[in-house]
């Protein structure tokens, strides 16, 4: 097998090699373990797999200056922006805990038997229970928080679930780490062996959602790379669920007063969304509506001026995304109806270094070729004319992950027109603010349509533990059988449906 290296983004050299990629048989052993352990750790019950959870954070927390330190050296990602998403990680952990404790995630319904209109009513009793081992993928832009600890294995975990993560291969020293810490801190809550398993290489990822014990897949990253694995949980014989959010190219919309109040602020706003984390998040606002004339150019030229002030070239995670992201601005250069406003020269030196890149295009010539994803520091602005020229070109686009409306008060006819027709398409809707980051609530959504996601379901947020829960309905079963959270005298204090009326318990 091939071995797992890690490399230094800033540099392109080798700064650790861990041995060789996992083997066929660690991928059945991983994948085994976690079966085995599916059925303990469901009955460890919600408030010992809180307890895990609260411990895990406290484990993250607890070796942050080590997985921070390490974590920058494989993604040059920087000491601040990590250090808040450690915390981000910690935090998530915490609050599925939470979530646990108050419990009205299970969705308890209680229906007791009685005479009807249609006869006689059996004793229904109804809940969300575990599906099982899940599969999740760690990706290049996020080391910590959509990765080993991330918010799908907080949420499979919290479901019940145990998880095998495939590391990424641009920070598997990270990977390594985290591990270690989850591990760790699931047997010192005692949680089965296989709660938590660790595999690396891209064969291993191929085989690991083959396996039979894997219940459900949870991947984020490329369009390309989520349509590889949709196809092969497709091909199983018996396919299960897979939750991939696969970025987008999120639009964000200027109206003409706030083009012409607030130029320089949205031109400053839009180059810091375009290069914060070197342009690396699915929810960079790639797409940018601004209306034509004179207050649109002074947008743009605010825009253009901020990027070109920039102090250093940025670092994207690899070289394969690097690679990708010259021959994608390139190609798209070569175009002849469009105008290049900031322009991504190649950099000398080493490492994985790039600058910005940013394209403009009246609505009519904007097609789907232009509507392609560019992962790095890459914008698209498109001159409208119309507001129905604008609503037309929306109309347009495919379904993102977040789409914003930059606005006035006065404007309310335009910001609803806008926003109505981004709801229709977006999972996501914000005003007057950026995309890139999320807050991680009860009410967050991060997903939509393909391409964006494979699936509606948020993967961010307490909700995004749905993904990993089926429905299961106990008949006429005796009380000592079903699940104390079914019981009719409210032992657990959480939220339930009882005869058709919403109790909220303790």
């Amino acid at each position: 097998m091939p071995p797992v290296v890690s490399v230094n983004p800033r540099t392109g050299e080798i700064r650790e090699v861990f041995g060789d990629e996992s083997s066929p048989d660690d991928v059945v052993a991983a994948a085994g373990a976690a079966a085995a352990a599916a059925p303990e750790l469901n009955r460890l019950g919600r408030t010992a797999r809180a307890s895990m959870l609260w411990r895990m954070a406290d484990g993250l927390e607890a070796d942050a200056a080590a997985i921070v330190e390490t974590a920058d050296a494989e993604t040059a990602l920087g000491e601040s922006r990590l250090r808040g998403e450690l915390d981000r990680t910690a935090y998530q952990l915490r609050l599925f805990a939470e979530a646990l404790d108050e419990g009205s995630y299970v969705e308890a319904v209680i229906e007791h038997a009685r005479q009807t209109s249609l006869g006689p009513q059996p004793d229904l009793r109804r809940m969300l229970v575990p599906l099982g081992p899940v599969a999740v993928f760690g990706s290049s832009n996020f080391p910590l928080a959509f990765s080993v600890g991330g918010g799908d294995t907080a949420s499979a975990l919290a479901a019940g679930c145990p998880v095998v993560v495939k590391a990424h291969p641009s920070h598997p020293a990270t990977s390594e780490r985290t591990y270690a810490v989850l591990a760790k801190s699931a047997s010192a809550a005692g949680a089965p062996a296989g709660t938590i398993g660790l595999v690396h290489g891209h064969h291993a990822g191929a085989l690991l959602v083959q396996r039979s014990e894997i219940t459900a897949v949870a991947f984020t990253g490329s369009q390309r790379g989520g349509r590889a694995l949709l196809d092969l949980v497709g091909a199983r014989p018996d396919p299960v669920p897979f939750y991939g959010e696969l970025g987008s190219v999120n639009p964000l919309v200027v109206s003409p007063e706030a083009a012409r109040t607030r130029p320089e602020e949205i031109g400053a706003g839009l180059a810091q969304a375009l290069t914060q984390g070197a342009g690396q998040y699915c929810t960079k606002p790639g797409l940018a509506f601004v209306p034509d004339g004179e207050d649109g150019s002074r947008l743009c030229a605010a825009l253009t001026r901020r990027l070109s002030e920039l102090a250093e070239p940025l670092v994207l995670a690899n070289q394969g995304i690097r690679d990708s992201y010259f021959d994608q601005v390139a190609e798209l250069s070569r175009r002849k109806d469009v105008a290049c406003l900031v322009s991504a020269a190649r950099t000398g030196g080493a490492g994985y270094r790039v600058s910005p890149h940013v394209l403009s295009v009246p609505t009519t010539q904007l097609d789907q070729s232009l509507l392609e994803e560019v992962f790095g520091p890459y914008g698209l602005i498109v001159r409208y004319g119309t507001e129905e020229e604008l609503l037309s070109a929306l109309r347009r686009l495919e379904p993102a992950l977040a789409g914003a409306v930059h606005s006035e008060p006065g404007e309310t006819d335009f910001t609803r027109a806008a926003v109505d027709t981004l709801v229709e398409r977006v999972g996501r809707v914000l005003w007057n603010s950026y995309p890139p980051g999320m807050a991680v609530t009860w009410a967050t959504q991060h997903g939509a349509g393909w391409p964006a996601a494979t699936a509606p379901h948020t993967s961010v947020g307490v909700t995004a533990i749905r993904r990993f829960l089926r429905p299961v309905c106990w008949q006429d079963v005796p009380a000592e059988l079903l699940p104390e959270e079914l019981w009719d005298n409210n032992v657990t204090g959480i939220p339930r449906r009882v005869d058709g009326k919403l109790n909220l318990g303790a």
